[in-house]
């Protein structure tokens, strides 16, 4: 972009600005633009980029996606292999696709590249200090100025934090956290006779350390092998990370790339929003505790964001942005909320209780079953908990276990 447009943007006052382009960001930059609205969405790095992730797609992702979104899946998974710390295993396979898997870069792009064709623009190598709510770079009560890092100030009508977990949106609005994990991944290149034996399965191993497990998922002549546990148990985590290559027979073959990720969940009562300002996916701290999964959270939280920012920025008074921002509080606390809550409550019992856990999956066919239904996005924990009594007791028992 020529400094001649960037001056042309900053004096204008867009509807929406989003501060990151990642899932949750384009996902607001999407909903918002697709109303018809201006939509500016700033990114700091250059597109596409790398992510620690392990790139699953369940359900409730596919589903929160744009229409007409095409996955740019690089496998399909129908089986799943369980082990517990490399003993115990076994493979359940299914007839349907359970899920499937991504390289970040090229699915972050994708969802940009949709925002950009509801109308949004996307601005690269933007990165943001501060927002400002006050003061003298903000010309009136309806207006929140974005200042860059280079002195720049965008004026916009609402704002969204999707800035990932080390958000400087996030940290304006007061995002409190209760869960930090350390995770632990590499991108390892593997022959044709190796991705043949992994083609369509990924493994879940469940680790030696109180909460940790492992995975392993296939993208075509790569593998993604990576590890997940309580911050503060580094030198554990990166042990269980070599231990774990070196019990899958990968240990001669050299990672593209290695990296470390530090994702974190909100507290219950930590805030969604301040003033004009949302926050959402990582920024929010939304993610599901056990798993960690978040790619489905930031694509949920990311649409609402979008869609609850217009909201906000038709808003003519205080009085009534707020009203919209509470309304966005809700319906996030109705849904992602709810089964953050379950999460919680599963990641207690797998952490006292990994094998009982693994037993389950392996030996008691309903408890694969709701595996199954829960990655298809046929239906969420919380939603088994709020209508099958079954599910309610089989929780309240693992509660006491």
């Amino acid at each position: 972009m020529s400094s001649e447009q960037a001056g042309r943007e900053s004096a204008s006052v867009w509807d929406v600005v989003v501060v990151g382009a990642g899932p949750a960001g384009a996902s607001a930059a999407y909903a918002a633009a697709v109303a018809g609205r201006s939509v500016l969405l700033l990114e700091k790095a250059e597109l596409p980029r790398y992510k620690t992730c392990g790139g699953g797609i369940i359900g409730p992702s596919r589903d929160a996606l744009p229409p007409g979104f095409e996955l740019p899946l690089r496998d399909r998974v129908f089986a799943v292999t369980f082990s517990l710390g490399g003993r115990l295993t076994r493979t359940r396979r299914s007839r349907h696709m359970l899920f499937g898997l991504v390289n970040r870069p090229e699915f972050d792009q994708a969802l940009v590249t949709a925002a950009q064709d509801a109308g949004a623009r996307v601005r690269t190598g933007a990165t943001v200090s501060r927002v400002e709510q006050h003061g003298p770079s903000v010309p009136d009560r309806r207006t929140v100025a974005v200042v860059l890092n280079d002195g720049e100030t965008v004026l916009a009508r609402a704002v969204v934090g999707a800035d990932g977990s080390a958000s400087r949106i996030g940290a304006h609005v007061g995002v409190k956290l209760d869960q930090v994990d350390l995770g632990l991944e590499a991108e390892i290149p593997v022959p044709a006779t190796v991705a043949e034996d992994w083609a369509g399965r990924v493994l879940i191993d469940w680790g030696p350390i109180p909460g940790s497990y492992g995975w392993v998922f296939p993208k075509g002549d790569t593998l993604t092998v990576g590890v997940i546990s309580a911050r503060g148990q580094g030198a554990g985590t990166k042990r269980y990370l070599e231990d774990f290559i070196a019990r899958l027979g990968l240990a001669g073959f050299e990672p593209s790339i290695s990296s470390g990720h530090l994702t974190r969940c909100r507290s219950d009562d930590s805030p969604l929003s301040r003033g004009r300002v949302l926050v959402c996916g990582d920024a929010a701290g939304l993610l599901e505790p056990w798993t960690r999964e978040g790619i489905s959270f930031a694509l949920r939280s990311g649409r609402l964001a979008g869609e609850w920012a217009v909201r906000i920025a038709e808003a003519h008074d205080a009085v009534d942005a707020r009203r919209q921002a509470l309304n966005y509080a809700f319906a996030i606390k109705a849904g992602l909320g709810v089964e953050m809550g379950v999460g919680r409550r599963l990641l207690q019992v797998f952490e006292r209780r990994p094998g009982l856990v693994h037993a389950a999956i392996m030996s008691f066919r309903p408890a694969w079953h709701v595996f199954a239904e829960i990655t298809r996005g046929q239906t969420t924990m919380a939603e088994l908990v709020r209508t099958s009594g079954l599910a309610r007791r089989a929780l309240m028992a693992l509660d006491r276990s």
